[in-house]
């Protein structure tokens, strides 16, 4: 099966935008590295704006499945919040892991309104991944799930500056504890109240 030219440009612009920088990576480069026509990329992609919108969002659909995986899975909410981070954690654990793709976009394309709306929709989606394992352990306030998607933004922003991958293990324990204090004061109002 042929993969489509827009996806063969993508892959070829995504990774350069992930290791290079967005600014640092011009169309000329990303034609010569893809071997097409500048014709044929902007036939595509109208304009540098639109190809760093549709690499962000083909990232955040490959990101979103990985995490919908972890919660499709019959872990307990508590196993699920701890696989998410050790993936994470398997993922910084990389010479090539930079943090965040969309977080060094924004810093980087900030001026974008479709940028940044393509990185607020992937923030708003893993928050929302944790409201849905949290709403699964039966805990109804909506803190933890923000303490919890603060934990896993602070464990990218941490490893892409201070290079060190187990700070994503760092976070992942004190978001068990996030999960443990609301579980331990969800069962304490119901002990309460009955």
């Amino acid at each position: 099966m042929r993969i489509p030219l827009s996806d063969q440009i993508l892959a070829v612009a995504g990774a350069l935008f992930y290791t290079e920088g967005i600014r640092a990576v011009g169309i000329d480069r990303i034609v010569d590295e893809a071997k097409i026509a500048k014709a044929t990329l902007y036939r595509h992609f109208p304009s540098k704006d639109h190809l760093v919108a549709a690499y962000l969002s083909q990232r955040h659909e490959r990101v979103l499945r990985s995490l919908l995986d972890v919660t499709t899975t019959a872990l307990p909410p508590r196993d699920q919040i701890a696989l998410i981070f050790e993936r994470l954690f398997e993922k910084a654990d990389s010479p090539e892991f930079r943090g965040c793709a969309f977080a060094l976009a924004v810093a980087e394309h900030g001026d974008s309104e479709r940028v940044v709306t393509v990185a607020r929709r992937h923030k708003s989606a893993v928050r929302d991944i944790f409201r849905t394992i949290i709403a699964r352990a039966e805990v109804p306030a909506d803190q933890p799930a923000t303490h919890l998607s603060l934990l896993y933004e602070r464990a990218l922003a941490t490893v892409a500056v201070g290079r060190d991958p187990q700070a994503v293990l760092v976070a992942r324990d004190c978001a068990l504890a996030v999960f443990d204090l609301a579980l331990g004061n969800i069962h304490h109002v119901r002990e309460t109240t009955q």
